[in-house]
Parts: structure tokens; sequence; C-alpha cells
């Protein structure tokens, strides 16, 4: 591997370290943190009662719904025109921005703070789609899957520190000169905002368009559906890749909605309080970065196929375990669960799909959009399907074994997918 090679895969890893909090800090923990405690319990939306976090849980799936149905169509203005990164740049200033901005939610401004809470995550997921789509384009396939484990190890490893910073600050809140512990919550909105804008830098500095050679004008749209249109039709005739894709929805809507209520389950289902949630979590990255590494491990040797199996079948052991956990101690063991899984499949996914796409193919940005929506769809889904089975039952646990069907679903799809380590003769 040539010296320049190696350094555009490493500032490409590096972006998972700037964007990274965003997923941890902000929608992990302590923003969930936070927005419980300056909310009511209850809210009369529109003449509707609804619990706070079955609010968070809709405006989350309201803003994966809007990015799912718009990123398809930027994806193939990006192939078309050739400018995945400046994509990647503006959705990156969206997401950093609102997380800045969300130092200025105090509760009293409930609509403010959930249009923040909606344009950080289509910020987050809108860059996304563009930074994956980098990853056939840098490396040979046979190293995907180290690759995308270890920006995802180093994700894991950087949002860490932030986040190590900021449980000082909330353990110590009167010795820093703040008044409660929301302050130092509050105020790591805008540390999350500035870390994620400053450090995306590095990956803008090396990742490089491919210039088309196409002119930016006035039938851009046109052109960016043609674009998509041609790779739709590819990905629908590739068995192994709608296979693939099928499965990655049913297990995305169960493995996303996890980590994106595993702070709320905590608090409401089981009374654990902020600080010790947090050192939780700190510890369940650390296991991730682990897990990450190891699965990328068993691919090479066992194929991504057996690798993503045996992670499915720890998710659904975590959600029979998230029905019946009773204990501080037993959440903990649930946690540690999602922790060892949780960054192996995700870099599996993305690592697996790249793996997908034809060698020769310039439409890398359209083909992740394909994933890109899967996934958001499913989050849609999961997201909802949590929320309104808890407002309907008024318990998240019932919520858990909807969760546990998706996984269920996800592993009969896959396994019947041939999947190999050759994935490259199977599209």
């Amino acid at each position: 591997m040539s010296e320049k090679l190696s350094k555009t895969i490493n500032a490409w890893c590096s972006y998972d370290i700037a964007n990274s909090v965003y997923k941890l800090l902000i929608t992990t923990v302590l923003f969930p943190i936070y927005y419980k405690a300056v909310t009511s319990e209850t809210l009369n939306i529109f003449g509707v009662t609804l619990k706070n976090t079955v609010l968070y849980d809709y405006a989350l799936a309201l803003a994966f719904l809007a990015i799912a149905f718009v990123s398809p169509l930027l994806s193939g203005i990006a192939d078309y025109g050739g400018r995945r990164k400046r994509f990647m740049q503006v959705f990156t200033f969206i997401g950093a921005a609102s997380c800045a901005g969300m130092y200025l939610f105090n509760g009293s401004n409930l609509g403010y703070g959930i249009l923040t809470i909606i344009l950080a995550a289509i910020g987050y997921e809108g860059a996304v789609l563009f930074y994956n789509s980098f990853l056939p384009r840098i490396a040979d396939k046979s190293l995907h899957d180290k690759i995308s484990a270890r920006g995802y190890a180093w994700g894991y490893a950087g949002s860490m520190v932030l986040l190590a910073i900021n449980l000082v600050l909330v353990l110590n809140y009167e010795r820093f000169g703040f008044e409660t512990k929301l302050a130092p919550v509050r105020q790591s909105f805008l540390q999350v905002g500035i870390w994620w804008f400053s450090l995306s830098w590095i990956a803008f500095a090396f990742l490089k368009d491919n210039k088309s050679g196409h002119k930016i004008n006035g039938n851009l749209i046109k052109h960016g559906y043609q674009e998509l249109k041609k790779v739709q039709k590819k990905v629908f005739n590739q068995l192994v890749t709608r296979r693939f894709l099928f499965s990655f929805f049913f297990y995305s809507m169960g493995l996303q909605t996890v980590m994106l209520v595993a702070i709320m389950f905590g608090q409401s289902e089981i009374g654990i309080e902020g600080s010790k949630l947090i050192i939780t979590i700190l510890i369940l990255q650390a296991v991730a970065i682990v897990g990450a590494m190891f699965f990328a491990v068993i691919s090479r040797r066992y194929g991504n196929k057996q690798s993503i199996i045996s992670m499915l079948f720890i998710w659904l052991a975590v959600c029979v375990g998230g029905f019946f956990v009773q204990t501080v101690l037993q959440f903990y063991f649930v946690a540690a669960g999602v922790g060892l899984v949780m960054g192996g499949i995700q870099s599996q996914s993305r690592s697996t799909f790249s793996k997908l796409i034809p060698s020769d193919s310039d439409d890398t940005a359209s083909y992740f959009s394909f994933y890109n929506f899967s996934e958001k769809i499913a989050i849609v889904f999961g997201m909802f399907s949590f929320g309104f089975i808890d407002h309907l039952t008024g318990s998240a646990r019932n919520s858990v074994i909807a969760l546990g069907i998706y996984f269920i679903i996800a592993l009969v799809i896959i396994w019947q997918t041939p999947l190999n380590k050759k994935m490259e003769s199977l599209t």
C-alpha cells in the first residue's frame, strides 16, 4: 500500500472520529438525559397527549424519513456532477451547526429543540451517505472489512474522549463553576458542534472528488434522477445485493432503535440516574472497539455472512434480556452485549455492501443511497413502532418484543442469501 493511499485511508477513517461524537453525546447519552430533564413527562402536541420520550422518538423518525427520500436524488446528482465531497461538507455543516444550536434549547422553547434534533439527524445521516460512498473508491475490496472496522473503532475511541471530559465536568460541576449538573451538559452541545466541524476537515483535505466532466446546469436534477434510475435497475437485478438489503432493512429496525432509545429505556424502565448511564456508555464504547475489530477478524476467516449471522443471534439475545431486565446490574450485562455487536455489525454491514458494488462503477454514492434508504426507512419504522407500542401499552418493554421479531426476520433472509468471501463474483 502506497504512503499516499495510506494517508487517504486514515483521513477517511478520521471522519468517524469527527462525527461519532454526534451519535454518542447527542443521540445516545447527554442530549436524551438533558431533553428528559427539561421537558414535562407528558406533552400536549396539537391536542394529543404524548410522553416526552415518545415525541422524541417521533421527531427522530421524521428526520430519518426526510433524509431517506431526499438522499437518493442527491446521490444521483453527486455521482453525475462528481461532487460527493461537496455534499458531504454541506451536510456536515448542517449537522454540526444544529448540535451547537442545541445549547439554546432550555425546555421552554420545545419547538426549537425538536427542530435542532431533526436538523442534526439530517446533517449526520446525509454526510454519512457521501462519506460511505468514498470507501469503494479509496481501497480494494479485500481491505474493506479492515478499513470499515478501523473507522468505527477510531470513532468510538474519539467520541469516548469527549464524553469522558464531559463526565468529569458533570460530576464536578461546582468545582468548574457551573450552577447545576445540567449546565455542563448543555455546554457539551457546543463542544460537539465544534469538534465535528473542525476535525472533519482532515478528511476533506485528503478525499478527492472525481471530476465527471459534466457541467452543473439547470438539468442537474434530471441527470441526477437518470443516474439514480440506472443504479436502481442494477441493484434490483442483483439477487445477492437485493436480499442483503432486505435483511439489512430488518436488522437495522432493531439495532438502530436499540442504540437510539437505550438511555431513555434505562431511565424510564430501570430508574438508572444520569451519571451511572454515562459510565455505562463509556464501558459500552470500549467493548464496541474490541467488537468491531474482533468481527472483522471473524469475517476475514469465515466470511461476512457467518459474521453477521453470529451477531444477529447476539442482538436477539439482547432483546430477550432487555425485556426481562429489572436491576442495574442486569442492565449492565445487556449493555455489554450491545457493545460487543454494536460496532461489529455496523462496520460489517458497510463493508459487505461496498463489496457488492461493481468494481468498475463510478456511481458509488447512488449505490450507497439504496443502503442509506434501507437503513433510514428501517429507523423510521423501528422508532415509530417502538414509540407507538410504548404509547399504546405504557411500557417500553413491550416495544422490545417487536425489535426481537425484526432480528428473527433478518436472520431468515440473510441465511438464504448466498454471500461468500468473493462477493464481487455474486453481484
